[in-house]
C-alpha cells in the first residue's frame, strides 16, 4: 500500500492521486506537481489515504513542493492571462469561420502550454487557428474538443430544480446515466423532462437508483397475482418508496387495499411494467441522443 494525497487542479475537478513523500500537506494547501501536461498548481482535497499502487495504470507521481506566496502569485496571473487569451482566441475563430464555442482557456503553471476548451457539433478543422494562436502565445497550443456536459460543468448554471448544477458543484466524475434508470423510477420519458440544462439526462437520476433497484427486487410488479392477509389479489399500483402496493381483490373486484409489501406473497410476477404511458408515443431517437456523453 501507497500513502497518497489527492489533489484537484479545478473547484470542483476530478480527483488526482500523489505521493507526498516527506512533504507535510493538509486538505486545503496548494501544492506544485508534474502531470502528463507539465508543472500544474493544484489544491490538496484529501490526505493521508493508502491505496494500491497496482490498481493504477501509471506510476504515481510525488509531490515537487508545497506552493508559496510566489506560486500562488503565478497562478492567479495564470487566470489574469488565461482571460486575455480567451478574447484573443474569439477573435481567430471569427477570422477564420470556424463554427465552434470557444468555453475556457487554460494555462499551464509553468506556461509552457496554453489550453483552449471548445465544444462544436462535428469535427473542426483547426490547423490555422493553432498557427494563429502559436503566433501570438509564443508557447505550445492545445486545443480540446469536450462534451455539452463539461460545457456544462465548466460553465456553471442552474438546474431545473432551481438549484445551481450539481457537476458545477461537487460532481467529481460524471457517472454513467441511462433511460434505464427514468424507466424504473416510473418517471415520463418526456425528454425535456429529465434531461439537464446540459441536454443530456439529468445526473440526479443515479442518486436515488440504487434504493430504487433494491426494491424493485422485493417489491411486486403491476399486474403480478398475490397472496395478502385479506386475501388473493392482483396487484394494480405500486408506491416503491413507501413499500405499499394497492392490490385488487379477487373475491370481490371492486374493493382495492393496500398492503405493505412484506405483508404478502407473490404467487405469479408480471412482467414489469417501466413507464406510466405508451411508450410508441415516444421519440426513440431524442431518448437516444440523452445518453450521449
Amino acid at each position: 500500500m501507497t500513502k497518497v494525497v489527492g489533489i484537484r487542479f479545478r473547484p470542483v475537478g476530478k480527483i488526482y492521486y500523489f505521493n507526498p513523500e516527506d512533504i507535510d500537506v493538509r486538505p486545503g494547501d496548494g501544492v506544485i506537481v508534474e502531470t502528463t501536461r507539465g508543472v500544474e498548481y493544484g489544491t490538496v482535497v484529501l490526505s493521508d489515504k493508502e491505496i494500491d499502487e497496482a490498481e493504477f495504470n501509471m506510476p504515481i507521481k510525488s509531490i515537487l513542493r508545497k506552493a508559496t506566496e510566489q506560486d500562488q502569485q503565478t497562478a492567479e496571473e495564470n487566470k489574469k492571462k488565461a482571460r486575455d487569451a480567451f478574447s484573443i482566441c474569439l477573435e481567430k475563430i471569427a477570422a477564420n469561420g470556424l463554427e465552434m464555442n470557444l468555453i475556457d482557456v487554460e494555462y499551464t503553471f509553468d506556461r509552457s502550454k496554453v489550453l483552449f476548451y471548445f465544444t462544436a457539433d462535428g469535427r473542426v478543422d483547426f490547423r490555422q487557428l493553432v498557427k494563429d494562436l502559436a503566433a501570438v502565445f509564443r508557447t505550445r497550443i492545445e486545443l480540446r474538443q469536450i462534451g455539452v456536459r463539461d460545457e456544462a460543468k465548466l460553465l456553471g448554471g442552474l438546474g431545473i430544480c432551481g438549484r445551481p448544477l450539481c457537476c458545477s458543484q461537487f460532481l467529481g466524475d460524471f457517472e454513467p446515466v441511462s433511460i434505464k434508470m427514468a424507466k424504473e423510477q416510473s418517471l415520463s420519458l418526456n425528454p425535456t423532462k429529465i434531461s439537464g440544462t446540459c441536454g443530456r439526462l439529468m445526473c440526479c437520476l443515479k442518486y436515488e437508483q440504487d434504493a430504487y433497484e433494491a426494491l424493485l427486487e422485493k417489491a411486486p410488479n403491476v399486474g403480478a397475482l398475490v397472496d395478502t392477509p385479506m386475501g388473493r389479489g392482483t396487484v394494480i399500483a405500486s408506491q416503491l418508496l413507501k413499500g405499499i402496493v394497492s392490490v385488487k381483490m379477487t373475491s370481490e373486484e371492486t374493493v382495492v387495499n393496500d398492503f405493505k409489501v412484506e405483508d404478502i406473497v407473490i404467487i405469479k410476477n408480471a412482467q414489469r411494467a417501466h413507464t406510466k404511458h405508451d411508450e410508441s408515443d415516444v421519440d426513440a431517437k431524442a431518448l437516444e441522443e440523452l445518453e450521449k456523453d
